[in-house]
């Protein structure tokens, strides 16, 4: 049988650590496959399938996200959502794409034992952040986007959007505006990732009267953020543990595998690893 072939594509794709990941994750499932790193420019997107013939699949990443949509033939529900594709499935009959961020997310705060809901503090609210909004609003929680002041108009945005495509409603606030209580704070911003370490998009008393703090970044491995909640004993999980998760269920859409928390944890120690050489 001829080994499978998956990538991912973006530009520029600098340390990416997806190879790493899904080398991992087609180990432990038993899946024979390959991982690219595939730099597409993008005045050459609309060439995507030339460059790709021959995969099965593949990961999208900056700038592609949106503009890949169009050399779709049909969208998952959550990739409708957002407007935005991480992961093609190619198969016989149409290529699909999807939205595994927002499944990686999930399962990251399963994984750490934290439940989505109640009072929840988002800080950030584009890339990453714009799915955390609305998976946080579809499950019910009552949410507060905190920003920087530039950053009002386009969250004002994205709380119209939520309005219109859930008939759910959240609130704008200015990061300094912040005060604690929450039963979630999520740092989706990349304040504090490496080299700027010391930053942290909010208050420590903010994220320590809170009851679970989540962080997107994964590069360092404990934010000053994750810092803050470990002092306070929150729950609390690192960004890592999602992109792991995003990435196995890329796995699971496109060979139909599954994976323990164990298996999770033992990618997640092994990626860790290789980010800290």
């Amino acid at each position: 049988m001829q080994k499978l072939k998956y990538g991912l594509i973006g530009y520029p794709l600098g340390h990416s650590m997806s190879g790493v990941i899904h080398r991992e994750l087609f180990r432990l499932s038993g899946v024979d496959a390959g991982y690219d790193m595939v730099e597409i420019a993008p005045r050459d997107i609309d060439r995507v399938f030339d460059i790709m013939r021959g995969y099965r699949g593949f990961n999208v990443t900056i700038p592609h996200k949106i503009n890949i949509i169009p050399h779709l033939d049909r969208l998952s529900d959550r990739a409708e959502l957002f407007g935005a594709v991480n992961t093609v499935d190619v198969a016989d009959d149409g290529v699909t794409g999807h939205n595994t961020d927002c499944v990686g997310f999930l399962r990251a705060l399963d994984m750490a034992d934290i439940k989505l809901g109640g009072r929840v503090l988002l800080c950030g609210s584009g890339g990453v952040a714009r799915m955390i909004a609305f998976e946080s609003v579809l499950a019910g929680a009552d949410l507060t986007i905190a920003v920087r002041p530039e950053d009002i108009s386009a969250a004002n945005v994205l709380k119209s959007e939520i309005e219109k495509k859930t008939g759910s409603s959240c609130n704008v606030i200015l990061l300094s505006e912040t005060e604690g209580g929450y039963d979630l704070v999520v740092n989706g911003t990349p304040v504090g990732m490496y080299p700027n370490t010391d930053a942290c998009p909010v208050d420590k008393a903010v994220i320590q009267s809170s009851r679970a703090a989540f962080d997107v970044i994964y590069n360092p491995l404990e934010t000053r953020f994750i810092t803050y909640a470990k002092e306070a004993g929150l729950k609390y999980s690192g960004g890592l543990s999602m992109l792991v998760w995003q990435a196995a269920v890329a796995e699971e859409i496109w060979n139909g595998v599954k994976f323990s928390h164990d298996d999770i944890q033992k990618v997640i120690d092994i990626t860790g690893k290789e980010l800290t050489k």
